[in-house]
């Protein structure tokens, strides 16, 4: 952030406001971890803070301190709407689209308070009166950190705020081992530790509380797991009938993709997820890589979604198996980049 970006943060501050923080739909646990640390420090320093997340997110989140209070819009619209409506400021964490809210996209672009955004995806857009933006930070939590320095607010962390930040790092790091993670990164978890996050617990939290259905569901993508050697890459299906057979709940696929990346020669993975829920009938299609393979520029290329250089989401408006061929047609194309 510039020096004028934090002294206008701070003039919008200078007073108690009116105070809305809002993640992407189907918040994961940067997006969460981001929200509520960002939530209980505004509270501490006498401001109305409120989060409002545009639908449900997993039970293994629910956790996170002052995840009780989050207002979910799909629920509680009228609640929402009358705090949007009457906030001072809105902050947007962990996207930089608002198409990325969906259905609370209308609303927020008739408001009038401004906005700040903290974001570490490519390619922001404008809407914002200041937009911290770094695509090189590892998570919006390790942003918001900073943020919190920048502010020079980091005597005010609580072990509460601590955890928060801690465990949006360590999910959107893949537990550390992705490149984004940095030696400031693991700066900042250090003073996360010490500020009273446990470590040991947090990833307890998050990895080991599954279900016995979530497993069996795991076995399953894992039968489904094809691979592909002449392009270095593997995918997994899982149809709507399956995803029912195995009692899905939310979340309940997440991580699920890196089991494709993590067979020996594997760079480029993926999962085909069939969605015939309320918001409609597509294929959720979550892309990892390794090396210098880039799956935003291959989603948004060819999937209407995007995110990081190894990290990245989509969608397809085609069937199941549609979609799936229309992959192994496509990848003739990267043949020579997945080579590498």
């Amino acid at each position: 952030m510039t020096i004028q970006e934090v002294a206008i943060i701070k003039e919008l501050l200078n007073t108690p406001k009116k105070i809305v923080i809002i993640p992407h739909k189907n918040p994961d646990g940067d997006a969460l971890g981001s929200t509520l640390a960002l939530n209980l420090l505004l509270k501490s320093k006498g401001h109305d803070s409120c989060v409002i997340s545009p639908n449900e997110f997993p039970d293994f989140l629910k956790w996170i301190p002052g995840a009780n209070d989050i207002i979910k819009y799909d629920y509680q619209e009228n609640i929402a709407r009358v705090k949007i409506t009457e906030a001072d400021i809105i902050f947007t964490l962990d996207f930089n689209n608002l198409d990325r809210v969906d259905n609370m996209k209308p609303l927020l672009q008739k408001v009038t308070a401004p906005f700040v955004m903290i974001d570490h995806h490519e390619l922001p857009d404008n809407y914002a009166v200041v937009t911290f933006s770094d695509t090189s930070m590892s998570s919006t939590c390790e942003m918001v950190y900073r943020f919190i320095d920048y502010l020079e607010e980091t005597e005010s962390l609580t072990a509460e705020i601590a955890t928060c930040l801690y465990t949006g790092i360590m999910t959107d790091t893949g537990s550390f081992r992705y490149p984004s993670t940095t030696a400031q990164t693991h700066e900042v978890v250090s003073k996360l530790i010490e500020k009273g996050a446990n470590n040991a617990q947090i990833h307890n939290n998050i990895y080991d509380t599954s279900s016995e259905t979530r497993l069996h569901l795991l076995g399953k993508a894992l039968e489904n797991l094809r691979i592909l050697p002449e392009y270095n890459t593997a995918y997994i299906t899982l149809s709507r009938q399956e995803l029912e057979q195995h009692d899905f709940k939310k979340g309940d696929t997440e991580g699920f993709v890196n089991y494709g990346l993590s067979v020996s020669g594997i760079k480029f993975a993926l999962i085909f997820i069939e969605n015939t829920g309320d918001d409609g009938n597509y294929v959720k299609i979550s892309l990892r890589s390794k090396g210098d393979f880039d799956v935003n520029v291959f989603s948004r290329n060819h999937f209407n979604g995007g995110g990081h250089k190894n990290a990245a989401g989509g969608r397809s408006n085609l069937s199941l198996p549609e979609t799936v061929t229309y992959l192994e047609n496509i990848l003739a194309d990267y043949k020579t980049q997945l080579e590498k």
